[in-house]
């Protein structure tokens, strides 16, 4: 199990902190404002009221110990660097720093900054990418780098009747299902979906199916456009 600690507590730390504290694991929350610590409390290991930007104050509850920081403070640049640099001279293994610009982006990954997020940049690409690649026979798409994803996809009409063996989809198209979701009656007589996360060579694909597919995204496009 992993140590985090969460500076900043405003929307985008407190989700952090949160989801962290869900997934069960280790999370010092910490923020100058009394209320926004009292108000994360159940949800995290240790909530603290401090000045991030005070060193001494940094130590005192540890933070020199935790495997990731996450430096939230986005808004107040200056103590955005000065936490960052902190975080640094702390010899923290990973710092996660959020960015409010490109410009502030480029100072946190110079003075130390593992990984730095631009939370609206950030959510609206990926919104857009999603719009784009979801169409008529595309479910789902999650994009997991600049080229490569995993799309949810309507099987096509020429796959119907035939088994992954015969479609060999990982040399056809290079790349690899991963799940195959089957509409099925439960006791009930109501219809509802199954997912099988360990396809067989031999499964049959039959209209209806939807194929969960992992690859590189050019290649994806391909197979998004057979009909």
């Amino acid at each position: 199990m992993k140590q985090f600690a969460v500076i900043g507590l405003g929307r985008f730390g407190t989700s952090v902190a949160k989801e962290l504290g869900e997934k069960d694991q280790q999370v010092i929350a910490i923020d100058r404002n009394e209320e926004l610590v009292h108000d994360i409390m159940d949800n995290v290991t240790k909530a603290v009221c401090l000045d991030s930007t005070d060193e001494k104050a940094v130590k005192s509850v540890g933070l020199q110990n935790v495997d990731v920081a996450i430096n939230a403070i986005g808004t107040d640049i200056e103590a955005s660097i000065l936490i960052t640099l902190i975080l640094k001279e702390l010899n923290i293994p990973q710092i996660v720093c959020k960015a409010t610009s490109a410009e502030h982006k480029k100072v946190l990954e110079k003075i130390g900054a593992t990984k730095v997020i631009l939370p609206e940049k950030d959510m609206g690409r990926r919104l857009a990418d999603t719009l784009i690649s979801i169409s008529d026979n595309v479910r789902e798409y999650i994009g997991l780098s600049d080229n490569s994803s995993i799309i949810e996809i309507i099987v096509p009409e020429k796959f119907i009747g035939k088994s992954l063996r015969d479609l060999d989809i990982r040399v056809g198209y290079g790349v690899n299902v991963i799940a195959i979701k089957k509409k099925v009656k439960n006791a009930q007589k109501q219809e509802e979906e199954k997912i099988n996360v360990t396809p067989q060579a031999d499964d049959i694909i039959v209209k209806g199916d939807v194929l969960v597919v992992f690859g590189e995204n050019e290649k994806l496009d391909v197979l998004k456009n057979e009909r």
